[in-house]
Parts: C-alpha cells; structure tokens; sequence
C-alpha cells in the first residue's frame, strides 16, 4: 500500500491516508510517537471517537483533549488483524481484532480523494 506524503521520505507525520485502511497504519505510527496533532489529521473536524474509558469527544477540540492526556502516559499501541474493508461510495467501515476487543471505524473519503474518520471506536466489541 503506497503512503501519500506531503514531507520529506521516510516520515509519516504528514501523510494522508489513500485507503480507508492505512488510517490505522498512520495511526499506529503518530500515536506511538506521542503525536497529537498528526493523529487529529486522521479525523474530520466533527469526527466522534470514543475512548474505553466510556468518554466520548466530538470534534476536534475534544479529540485532541482525549489523545493528550491519553498520549501522557506513553501507551504503545500495536497492530491487529484488520477484517476486511467494507466500502459503499465515499463511506468505508473498517474493523480490527485486538487482544483487548475489537475496533471499528467509519471514514470518509475527502475531496482529494484521501480518507478520514468520522466515527472512531477502538473497544465496540470486547
């Protein structure tokens, strides 16, 4: 899968995601890193993600209030094994099996032809 990057090679921060599954490709190597802001890139502005601990951000803002303090106590996030993309026009639903449950995200594919999410749920099913 080929990365859309907007800066020098070899770093993700400023890539946009081409497929609806290298979200979580770009979203596993921005979170590992601390990254805030490169992970909010990943969601549309009135994004809604919801956080294990049943709190639930919308929008930016929101969002990049939860990822801050949840980036403070340095997790390490690792990859699961993504089910199959389901993509119906410009709506795509992923899902991935993690040893804690299982995560699920809607994203939307963007002008450019790039995707974001707008319903992020990493725990819908345990």
């Amino acid at each position: 899968m080929r990365l859309r990057q907007t800066c020098a090679p070899g770093r993700m921060k400023h890539m946009f995601a081409p497929t609806p599954e290298s979200l979580t490709l770009l979203f596993l190597d921005r979170a590992n890193a601390g990254d805030v802001e490169g992970v909010l890139e990943l969601y549309e502005p009135d994004a809604v993600v919801a956080f294990p601990s049943g709190m639930r951000a919308v929008g930016h803002e929101q969002i990049r209030r939860a990822y801050a303090e949840l980036f403070s106590v340095q997790p390490r996030f690792s990859p699961g094994v993504s089910r199959p993309t389901l993509i119906s026009g410009d709506v795509a639903l992923t899902a991935t099996v993690l040893p804690t449950g299982t995560a699920a995200e809607v994203a939307r594919r963007q002008p450019d032809g790039t995707w974001r999410w707008i319903v992020d749920d990493p725990a819908i099913a345990y």
